[in-house]
């Protein structure tokens, strides 16, 4: 007869919340509030070395990489991500990336890689929940990627801003900017360059065409991920303050380019 172990979640409730473990129920804190569960599953030696849970080890191993591949990009990225992102980014890059682990037709299973998937998986990917490029941005842009010299640019002809861009009440003035990563997830490592439209009012009729370029290694063999986003302002007595601490600033994965 086989046995099963159950572990219960529950959410905590009244004035005081707990921290730690009383007996075989863990309190804890998480994205979704205050939490207490009771200990249960297998035991780790049995999961690491019993035959029967070979495809487990091998999900957890796969999905490792993933996590960490997630963690590059979003380190790569960081100085546009840290004021367009959403809770539960993290996990939801996590779950797109185990995706593309899944299509790589190279390694055998449980070696699978993120570089030896099919990475155009994370193309059109939102950072941020509260505020997607998709439903922000309306002006055509193209997003291209010149292999040879290494060069990433951004284009997008003449838009009245007021038209064209969906923006968050107490919006005065935007920022368009792009990004280019050179990401090598084998040696943990990348390369990233950023530009801007700089700040823009918000109110005006037409904006000039506006290029932005981005200047990677030329001749690369890595894969390359290009974001576009949008930063608001409120400029109160001549000064420019990022509109709800950047709550509603979206930035999307526009182009992915691999050899």
């Amino acid at each position: 007869m086989r046995t099963k172990n159950y572990r219960i979640m529950a959410r905590q409730t009244g004035i005081i919340k707990l921290k730690g473990t009383l007996d075989d129920i863990s309190f804890y804190k998480s994205s979704d509030g205050h939490l207490a569960r009771t200990k249960g599953g297998v035991d780790a030696n049995r999961i690491a070395n019993d035959p029967a849970f070979q495809r487990t080890r091998e999900n957890g191993s796969e999905f490792g990489r993933a996590g960490k591949a997630g963690k590059l990009i979003r380190n790569s990225i960081r100085v546009l991500l840290q004021n367009a992102k959403d809770r539960r980014v993290v996990s939801r890059l996590t779950k797109d990336l185990v995706a593309v682990t899944k299509t790589d037709t190279v390694n055998p299973r449980g070696e699978r890689t993120v570089q030896d998937g099919d990475l155009s998986g994370l193309l059109n990917f939102e950072f941020n929940f509260n505020g997607k490029l998709a439903s922000t941005l309306f002006a055509p842009f193209v997003a291209a990627f010149d292999r040879v010299s290494g060069n990433a640019d951004v284009t997008l002809a003449a838009f009245s801003p007021t038209v064209r861009i969906a923006a968050p009440t107490g919006t005065t003035h935007f920022n368009i900017v792009m990004g280019a990563a050179e990401v090598d997830f084998a040696n943990e490592s990348f390369v990233f360059e950023t530009a801007s439209s700089g700040i823009l009012p918000y109110t005006a009729a037409d904006t000039a065409p506006i290029a932005l370029n981005a200047a990677l290694t030329a001749n690369s063999v890595l894969p390359i991920i290009e974001v576009v986003g949008i930063e608001f302002y409120q400029e109160v007595n001549g000064e420019m303050y990022p509109l709800k601490n950047g709550a509603y600033n979206p930035l999307s994965i526009a182009l992915v380019d691999t050899v």
